[in-house]
This record gives structure tokens, sequence and C-alpha cells, in this order.
């Protein structure tokens, strides 16, 4: 990958939200979780699509935190217009791993 810099880097908004909602997408072309997660302020709830059931379940997701890029343009997948985009890495064996902080921190929060 290209080197860039911190100007680059700083024109992603990402923040943690708190998942509110999920629901099995049981229609999209891989298995997939929908979300609703609440930024807080001015972005509040966001919804979202991930390909997340290898590792979590709809119920197991409620309350818990994540990391977003909430700055990207809205994005159609499948009948779900996707506001952000969840992040994850691969384990092992490919299936998404969320990024998540190790306690509870204030909804909103940018990542610097």
């Amino acid at each position: 990958m290209a080197e860039i810099t911190y100007a680059d880097f700083a024109k992603l908004d990402i923040r943690i939200g708190h998942v509110t909602q999920a629901e099995p997408y049981p229609e999209a072309r891989v298995p997939a979780i929908k979300l609703w997660v609440d930024f807080g302020g001015d972005l509040g709830v966001k919804k979202s699509s991930a390909q997340l059931t290898d590792h979590y379940t709809p119920e197991a997701l409620v309350g818990t935190q994540v990391l977003a890029v909430v700055n990207f343009p809205p994005r159609q997948i499948g009948k779900v217009m996707s506001e952000i985009l969840v992040l994850g890495v691969p384990d092992e064996a490919g299936k998404v791993v969320l990024m998540r902080p190790d306690q509870n921190v204030p909804i909103g929060g940018q990542l610097f």
C-alpha cells in the first residue's frame, strides 16, 4: 500500500457507537446482520449491514460498542441502505472480528 499523510487519515471520521438494535439479514447474498448504531449528538442512529454471523448473534451485539467510519456516502447493500462501515479484522479463517474498545467509552468519541 502507498504511504499516506496524517491529513489523509484525518479525512476518515471513525467514531464509537452503541448497538441499539440488531436483526438477522437472511436476504443478504452472504449471511449478515442488520445493525442500528447510536453515535449520539448530531450523528444519532445509523444503519448498516455486516457479515458478522460467524462470531456474533444479533442478540449478543445489542448493547455493545463498535467502531465505524461515519463519513462514507450511504451505500445500498441488497435491500439495506448502509450509512456506516463497521470496522473489523479477519481471524485466521478470514471471518470478521469486530474492532471494539476494551472498556466502555462515551458514544460519539472520535478515533485519533
